[in-house]
């Protein structure tokens, strides 16, 4: 199945030069799965806490694109997001409501996501509103090289639907989105089009380079 999804992610990442980039990519970029797998063993043998991983950032010529990996163990529902919230001293975003409770999201100002889920199964939280959130710091991992400039916070007045291996979900930008269950584990790849260049030119994951 996942092998299936990346040959037809390589196949899309190829047609983008048929639209007139003229300084983009001469051929299909092809990530294998066992990039993937390398990229996962090396989050896990780093014990890194962040579960998103970019794989790479390749330039399209009048814009990038982002493809990523991510695990998520098991987790139960509800979140923390106001304890995030308080301890993080970047300025606040969002609407603010000071007894607002939820579960955690996040929307990112500049890119879209479309999420192909490979293995395991969660429920999804998308739309709505974030509350009392945190912008990202200029500096983070997060605003670098992950989603770019970012809102995390409170979700309320969401949208929940259950998420399995095969399923496609596209989240535009300004979009809250999150997790609110996670059974047993959710591993997803997310192509990130980047269409103001916000993310690290060139960047390739510390797993992949030779």
């Amino acid at each position: 199945m996942r092998i299936k999804i990346l040959q037809t992610l390589a196949m899309v990442l190829a047609a983008f030069p048929v639209v007139g980039l003229a300084q983009a990519p001469k051929d299909g970029v092809y990530i294998s799965d066992d990039d993937v797998k390398a990229v996962l063993k090396h989050s896990v043998d780093t014990k890194r806490t962040i579960p998103d991983n970019t794989l790479r950032v390749i330039d399209m010529d009048k814009y990038q694109l982002g493809v990523a990996v991510i695990h998520r163990g098991a987790m139960g529902g509800g979140g923390g997001a106001n304890a995030a919230a308080a301890a993080n001293p970047s300025p606040a975003c969002g609407e603010q409501r000071p007894d607002a409770k939820g579960p955690t999201g996040i929307f990112h100002d500049d890119t879209a996501e479309s999420y192909v889920v490979i293995s395991g199964s969660a429920t999804l939280i998308t739309g709505g509103t974030i509350v009392n959130g945190r912008r990202s710091a200029p500096d983070s991992e997060v605003t670098t090289i992950l989603n770019g400039p970012s809102c995390s916070g409170t979700m309320v007045g969401y949208t929940s639907r259950k998420i399995k291996t095969g399923d496609i979900i596209v989240i535009p930008e300004h979009v809250p989105h999150g997790f609110s269950d996670v059974p047993d584990h959710v591993t997803y790849l997310s192509i990130r089009p980047d269409l103001k260049k916000v993310l690290q030119h060139g960047y390739v994951n510390p797993a992949l380079k030779k």
